[in-house]
């Protein structure tokens, strides 16, 4: 019979290995390796190379093409001795990885040399178990959820459109949502404004939002401003430093302010409305793409352009909108996907289609472009109410 130790030697003789000072030199080339821990999850939370990635070596085969799709980048491989590595690199070869180096004398000896090493963050058992199909997918993980933790989203409404990107957001575990709205809880409000229930009328919006939000998700922190937003708060409420701001506002006064005040300020702004039975959702990122005077330079004459209260709106529109505008800044928030940005989707809810529109930045725009002329507040409401010649058209890309 073979014993492990024979085994070891004889799997350590099919493969490469590279001590510590090499394994430190290839780090720091203009080409550096790929590095994966085949440790288990306490060892890897009690440190672990820098930009290391985690596999452990008992799910190794059936999720290394996840984690490292690429055969053909290079790969050192670590455990805590050198072992498992050894096992984990012999492993690799046979799946088809091309270039791939044991380190000898694992992350112990790295250790022992004095080489730098991270003491990661990591989800404690409530937040593994809240979070847990979060961690299945690769373009979110472990990393990604603190990611999230640590974020920040603004939303322009506890309304409609408010409703279901904010529930969403806070479920996914966005750390810190500010909610500005200046009014209470109406009865109209309840066939869709989802935050808000029968108890709650009479109530601040923001504060009914807060209970909600917080009820849902114990790790998120609402900040309610029960305040309009204007040109006299705008600065400061920005400047409580938020990474993504949702625009579900429903008026083109406060439209155009955020537009100003998002330029000013570098923070994407996902916009979405609606109106019966259509609604749209678009990404607004400063310095990528157009901005919402891009598009509409001036505001629509106020019978071509009436609200929801005027008009109507079927309930269930904002839920599907808002939870369209939750998801783009969830991409924006983890640096994933393909942002709507320059892009705009329309939702027909009679049909049940989209239509996918792109839309080009202008270069003569009086906030965004080459030449601003815009570069303070203006007063928007007499803008709006006077400032359009005629109905306002999207400049879409041809």
């Amino acid at each position: 019979m073979t014993s492990y130790r024979e085994l070891l030697q004889q799997v350590k003789a099919e493969i490469e290995e590279i001590d510590a000072p090499d394994a430190l030199a290839l780090l720091g080339s203009d080409e550096p390796p790929l590095l994966l821990d085949v440790r288990e999850r306490d060892e890897w939370e009690e440190g672990h190379l820098p930009r290391a990635v985690h596999v452990p070596r008992g799910s190794l085969e059936s999720r290394i093409e996840q984690a490292v799709p690429d055969r053909d980048r290079p790969i050192v491989v670590y455990c805590a001795v050198g072992a498992r590595s050894a096992f984990a690199a012999r492993a690799l070869g046979e799946l088809g990885y091309g270039s791939v180096v044991s380190l000898a004398g694992g992350f112990t000896e790295w250790k022992r040399s004095g080489y730098p090493f991270e003491l990661p963050r990591a989800l404690d058992a409530d937040k593994r178990a809240r979070y847990s199909r979060h961690l299945l997918i690769p373009e979110v993980g472990e990393a990604g959820q603190l990611k999230l933790l640590d974020s920040s989203v603004l939303l322009l409404g506890a309304g409609g459109l408010g409703s279901p990107a904010a529930l969403y957001l806070a479920a996914a575990g966005v750390g810190r949502i500010g909610i500005i709205d200046p009014d209470v809880v109406d009865a109209s409000n309840l066939q869709r404004q989802v935050l808000h229930t029968t108890a709650s009328l009479g109530e601040p919006k923001v504060l009914s939002a807060q209970k909600t939000l917080e009820g849902l998700n114990p790790d998120v922190r609402v900040i309610p401003y029960q305040e309009r937003l204007d040109t006299g708060n705008a600065d400061r409420i920005l400047a409580d430093g938020w990474d993504v701001i949702i625009d579900g506002a429903d008026n083109f006064p406060t439209r155009y302010l955020v537009n100003d005040a998002s330029v000013w300020h570098d923070i994407p702004v996902v916009h979405g409305s609606i109106f019966r039975f259509h609604g749209q959702v678009t990404v607004f990122k400063p310095g990528d793409g157009p901005c919402y005077r891009c598009l509409f330079p001036e505001p629509p004459p106020p019978e071509l352009a009436p609200s929801c209260a005027e008009g109507g709106v079927l309930g269930v529109l904002p839920g599907i909108i808002g939870s369209l505008q939750a998801n783009e800044a969830l991409k924006l928030l983890l640096g994933i996907g393909e942002p709507l940005i320059g892009r705009s989707l329309l939702f027909e809810a009679l049909e049940g289609s989209f239509t996918e529109i792109k839309l080009r930045r202008d270069p003569d725009c009086p906030v965004c472009g080459e030449r601003p002329s815009i570069t303070e507040y203006i007063d928007y409401v007499e803008f709006c109410m006077g400032g359009a010649g005629g109905h306002a058209t999207a400049r879409v890309a041809s």
